[in-house]
């Protein structure tokens, strides 16, 4: 008998805890319930900025680097062994100046010596033809004879000074060596490249356009110019020059860009440009997060007594995190700039970091019940966010 009691008082107790589970976990399963159907009614978060007007440009960032466009290749329709080189690599030159010397030149100038005597004959034959001729001893057409060997002699001359002068290499115009490409005593062949030089005054910087922008690139067009070689500096200046061809085989069209100050170029030093295209002054200017790319188009969407309004936009310029609005926004306007992704049209919606719903939510035919959800909503926030987007002034919303 007391064994039945013992037994019977174990199953009673086993019962009893079950029912106290059954009874915990009902009550928490209510209770997440009823927070996720308050969690689910919340509006979603969002930040606005106000539209404001300003400027922004199109840009086009390529690079280049720095060279001469007069440059020359000296060479000598002459041969022989190289004598007398006068100058290095890097040393300025004028024009004129003689750079080196080519030897075998012994027989061109022994060439001149008898050429002069020769045009000395000739002229001292046709002076006598001329007194002869008024002397009447001779007829008239042996003065032209006369004159015609006096021409021809003295055309051998300048020929054979001309060819003297080939044995010397003289420098074309003020300039900088760059390359020597003999050494003292090598033979050289007629035409042979001898040395290299370039103008310091004629250096620009030179540019590879894409063809997507070779038709928007015009002369004068303004450039933003940053060299490596001077990493602290920007310099300012302008598309001096545009090729009117495109590479056939890198498809890119080649400008020149001119500093407007004087800079100590050099030969080879890489350029970064920012070429500025197109420029929208007082224009309407959003972050480029706040435009939503819909089936439909380009959409924004503006705060409106508490609710997201849908507005489709027409965009222009482009530039870093900035984008251009040609329609559909006007300055004044609060835009939604954050947590725009999933909104719906008339969605309501609450400002970020303010604990209740975005002003005018909730107001009309059901103002108390929007007071009761503002409540809800105000527990269910937990604080964390900061930023309230009202506080955005509209310079801040640009620069963002």
């Amino acid at each position: 008998m007391i064994k039945k009691l013992i037994v019977a008082a174990i199953v009673m107790l086993f019962l009893i805890i079950l029912g106290v589970m059954t009874l915990n976990g009902v009550a928490s399963n209510d209770d997440a319930q009823q927070g996720e159907s308050s969690k689910a009614k919340q509006p979603p978060t969002v930040e606005i900025i106000e539209a404001a007007t300003s400027s922004i440009s199109k840009s086009l960032e390529v690079t280049g680097s720095v060279e001469p466009y007069r440059i020359a290749r000296l060479a000598s329709p002459a041969e022989g062994p190289v004598l007398d080189i006068r100058v290095r690599e890097g040393e300025l030159v004028k024009s004129n100046e003689p750079l080196l010397s080519i030897g075998r030149k012994s027989g061109v100038d022994a060439l001149i010596v008898s050429m002069r005597e020769e045009l000395k004959k000739e002229e001292e034959d046709l002076r006598r033809a001329r007194k002869l001729i008024q002397d009447g001893v001779i007829p008239e057409e042996q003065l032209d004879q006369a004159r015609a060997d006096y021409e021809k002699a003295r055309a051998q001359l300048v020929q054979a000074e001309e060819t003297a002068r080939d044995y010397t290499i003289h420098a074309p115009w003020d300039g900088v060596v760059t390359k020597l490409l003999v050494k003292e005593g090598e033979f050289v062949a007629p035409r042979a490249v001898l040395l290299e030089m370039y103008d310091p005054s004629s250096l620009v910087i030179r540019a590879a356009i894409p063809e997507s922008r070779a038709a928007d690139t015009t002369a004068d067009m303004r450039v933003e110019v940053l060299l490596d070689a001077y990493p602290q500096s920007k310099f300012q200046g302008r598309v001096g020059r545009i090729y009117p061809y495109l590479d056939a085989q890198l498809r890119t069209r080649t400008v020149e860009i001119v500093l407007d100050k004087p800079v100590n170029l050099l030969p080879g030093m890489f350029a970064r440009l920012k070429m500025l295209l197109h420029t929208a002054d007082n224009a309407v200017v959003l972050p480029l997060e706040a435009v939503v790319q819909s089936p439909k188009g380009q959409v924004v969407f503006i705060l409106e007594e508490g609710c997201a309004v849908r507005r489709p936009v027409e965009i222009g310029i482009e530039e870093g995190n900035r984008v251009q609005v040609v329609s559909g926004v006007k300055p004044g306007d609060k835009v939604i700039s954050a947590g725009n992704g999933k909104l719906k049209n008339g969605a309501a919606v609450r400002l970020a970091g303010s604990g209740g719903p975005a002003p005018g939510m909730g107001q009309g035919k059901d103002k108390g019940k929007g007071q009761g959800k503002g409540k809800m909503a105000g527990k269910a926030e937990d604080g964390n966010s900061t930023r309230h987007a009202a506080d955005v002034s509209p310079a801040a919303g640009v620069s963002q």
